[in-house]
């Protein structure tokens, strides 16, 4: 059989592997079921969820017919080393590094650095805007996740709370 559509082949393909392995990953977590749901419940069913997408989608892009194949195109470098980045930075922010004695910078400080250096990834940078959205998300977060779910983790420097 003849793949009629290179994008979403490898589309589906890799929908097919992330719900694989978070089906695998749940397995390591009790399941439970339906009316008693353990930690394992939620990845694996969404792994199946997943799992069947990409079925569903390669066995398009094998039966549709497509003008040119739609082939796949240069792989966006840039944007997926800022996304990643940006998270990995985050991570940091909130937990600090204490072996290489970076302090937590706190959820403030990580949701600007996050937006900021995720927005570089696009085509356009316009500061203004990014300054917009990130003080919109970090008022956002800020009510949801402290005041709201009243979760305990560093929202400020840590050197300015001590």
């Amino acid at each position: 059989m003849k793949i009629k559509s290179q994008k979403d082949f490898w589309s589906g393909l890799m929908f097919m592997a992330t719900g694989i392995a978070f089906a695998w990953g749940a397995t390591n977590y009790t399941i439970g079921e339906g009316a008693r749901m353990g930690p394992g419940y939620f990845p694996l069913m969404l792994g199946i969820l997943l799992t069947l997408i990409g079925l569903f989608i390669v066995f398009e892009a094998m039966v549709v017919e497509t003008e040119d194949g739609e082939p796949i195109g240069k792989f966006a470098w840039k944007p997926l080393l800022f996304i990643i980045g940006s998270n990995v930075i985050f991570g940091i922010c909130i937990g600090g590094l204490p072996k290489l004695g970076v302090p937590a910078m706190g959820l403030i400080v990580g949701i600007y650095a996050l937006t900021f250096v995720a927005a570089l990834a696009g085509e356009e940078f316009k500061v203004k805007e990014v300054a917009v959205l990130a003080t919109v998300l970090a008022v956002m977060s800020y009510v949801a996740f402290i005041l709201l779910l009243k979760l305990q983790f560093p929202v400020w420097p840590s050197f300015l709370t001590a």
